[in-house]
C-alpha cells in the first residue's frame, strides 16, 4: 500500500494524502488535505480498486472532480451537463 500511496499523493500534489485501513472487507479510507491540513475530501475505496491501474487512475479521477468540486472550481451541477454533452455526442456519432 506504501507505493499506492505515494502515487496518490504525487497525483493529487500539492495535497496531501493518507491511505488507512478502515474495514474488515479491506476497504480503505482515502483523506486528501490542503497543504495547510485542512481535509479537502475523504473517500472510502475498496482495495481491489487500487490493486487494479485500471480502477486506481478512475479513483484518481474521482478524486480529482471531488477537489474541484470542495474547492469551488466546478459545480456539480456542470459534471451533469458535460455527461449530456457526451451522450448526445456519442448517439449522434453512432
Amino acid at each position: 500500500m506504501e507505493s499506492i500511496s505515494l502515487m496518490l499523493g504525487e497525483a493529487l500534489s500539492p495535497n496531501q494524502v493518507t491511505l488507512t485501513s478502515s474495514g474488515v472487507q479491506g476497504e480503505w479510507l482515502v483523506t486528501v488535505k490542503s497543504p495547510s491540513g485542512a481535509i479537502l475530501v475523504e473517500r472510502e475505496v475498496d482495495q481491489a480498486q487500487l490493486n487494479d491501474k485500471r480502477t486506481l487512475v478512475d479513483v484518481v479521477d474521482c478524486l480529482h472532480r471531488d477537489l474541484m468540486i470542495a474547492e469551488g472550481r466546478l459545480e456539480p451541477s456542470m459534471i451533469t451537463a458535460l455527461r449530456n454533452v457526451a451522450l448526445t455526442r456519442a448517439d449522434v456519432c453512432a
